[in-house]
C-alpha cells in the first residue's frame, strides 16, 4: 500500500510512480486535484487487474481508455491524457510503458483559433497608431490607441485590465503597472520595458497633468473609461490601414496578448531556456489561475513554428497539453 503526505492511498504496484508523477505536476504549478482523482481510479483498476510488474502494459492502457457508456468525448480525452502523461513519466524514469497514440485525443477546442501577429505586423500596427489623425470627437484618441496597443503587447494584458488602469496604478519610478479587478480576482504587478515606461510618462504629462490619481489612464471624453467595444471597432480600422485582413471574427484585441505569450516562448526556446522553470513565471505575469491557462501556448508555439517543435517536445514534453481548451485567461 502506498500513501501520500495528504493520505491519498494508492494500492497498486504503480503507487509510488503515480505519487511521484502527481508531485512533479504540482512542482511546476498545477493544482492537479482532478488529475489526482483520475489517477486514483487508474490505480484501482491496476490493482483490480493484479498488475505485478513496474510497467504499464498496453492491455491495461487500452482497458482504461476504452469508451464508457454515455461518456462524452471530453471526459474520455481527460482519462486518455492522464494515462499518457503517466506513461511518459515512467518512460523518462526507465520503465516500460505503453503510450497511447496522441492522434486519438489532440482536439482543438478553441471556439476561435488565436491569430498570432508577426513582429512585422505589430510594427505596422504601431506605425498606423502613431500616424492617426486627431479626432474632433475625442482629441486624445490617437494618443490613447498608440499607448494602449503597446501596453497590450508589451505587458501581455487583457483589454479589460488595460482599460481599468488608473493613474495610481502606473508606477513610473519602478516602471510597473498594478493590475487590479482582473478576470480571476488576482492582483499582480507587471513590469514594463524602459521604452514603454517613458511612453507612459510622456502620455501622462501631456494628458493627465492636473488629473486626480483615480482618473482612468485611458479616459473617455464622455467620462469614465473607454468601452472595450469602442476600442475593438477602432482596432479593426487600424488593422485595415495596416493591411491586415479581418475575416469577420478576427484578429481580435485579445490576440495581441496571445502574440506576446507565443513570442515570449519562442524566444525562450531559441535561447535554450528551461521552460519548465520559466513557465510558472509567465503564468503569474499573465494572471492565470494555474499553468493550465498558460501551457497551451507551448503547443501553439510549436504548431506555428515547426522548426522549433522538436525542441519544445524534447525539453518540455511533460508540460505540453494533450488537449487544447479555450484559454482560462
Amino acid at each position: 500500500m502506498k500513501m501520500s503526505k495528504k493520505n491519498v492511498v494508492f494500492n497498486s504496484i504503480l503507487g509510488d510512480l503515480i505519487y511521484g508523477f502527481i508531485e512533479e505536476k504540482k512542482a511546476v504549478g498545477y493544482n492537479y486535484t482532478k488529475g489526482s482523482s483520475l489517477l486514483r481510479q487508474f490505480d484501482t483498476l491496476a490493482n483490480k487487474e493484479r498488475l505485478a510488474e513496474l510497467k504499464l502494459p498496453k492491455e491495461l492502457v487500452l482497458l482504461w481508455t476504452e469508451k464508457r457508456p454515455n461518456e462524452t468525448a471530453s471526459t474520455r480525452n481527460g482519462r486518455i491524457s492522464i494515462v499518457r502523461g503517466l506513461a511518459k513519466y515512467m518512460v523518462r524514469l526507465g520503465h516500460e510503458a505503453y503510450i497511447f497514440p496522441p492522434a486519438a485525443i489532440v482536439i482543438y477546442r478553441y471556439s476561435y483559433i488565436p491569430y498570432i501577429f508577426t513582429e512585422i505586423e505589430l510594427k505596422g500596427i504601431f506605425t498606423v497608431c502613431d500616424s492617426l489623425n486627431v479626432s474632433s470627437v475625442s482629441p486624445n484618441r490617437h494618443l490613447i490607441l498608440s499607448l494602449l496597443l503597446r501596453i497590450l503587447y508589451g505587458c501581455g494584458l487583457r483589454i479589460s485590465e488595460a482599460l481599468n488602469l488608473t493613474l495610481c496604478d502606473v508606477d513610473l519610478d519602478q516602471g510597473s503597472l498594478f493590475i487590479r479587478d482582473t478576470k480571476f480576482g488576482k492582483e499582480r504587478i507587471v513590469p514594463m520595458a524602459e521604452t514603454l515606461t517613458e511612453r507612459c510618462r510622456l502620455f501622462i504629462d501631456k494628458i493627465h497633468q492636473f488629473n486626480a490619481d483615480d482618473t482612468f489612464l485611458f479616459a473617455s471624453p464622455y467620462g469614465g473609461r473607454y468601452k472595450e467595444s469602442t476600442i475593438y471597432k477602432l482596432f479593426r480600422d487600424i488593422l485595415w490601414k495596416a493591411g491586415i485582413s479581418h475575416s469577420g471574427r478576427g484578429p481580435r484585441l485579445h490576440d495581441i496578448r496571445h502574440s506576446y505569450s507565443v513570442h515570449c516562448l519562442k524566444k525562450w526556446v531559441l535561447n535554450g531556456e528551461d521552460l519548465t522553470s520559466l513557465l510558472p513565471y509567465l503564468s503569474t505575469f499573465l494572471g492565470h489561475v494555474d499553468l493550465r491557462g498558460t501551457q497551451h501556448y507551448l503547443r501553439l508555439t510549436g504548431d506555428l513554428y515547426p522548426n522549433i517543435l522538436a525542441t519544445v517536445e524534447r525539453n518540455s514534453s511533460s508540460i505540453i497539453p494533450e488537449v487544447l481548451f479555450d484559454e482560462a485567461d
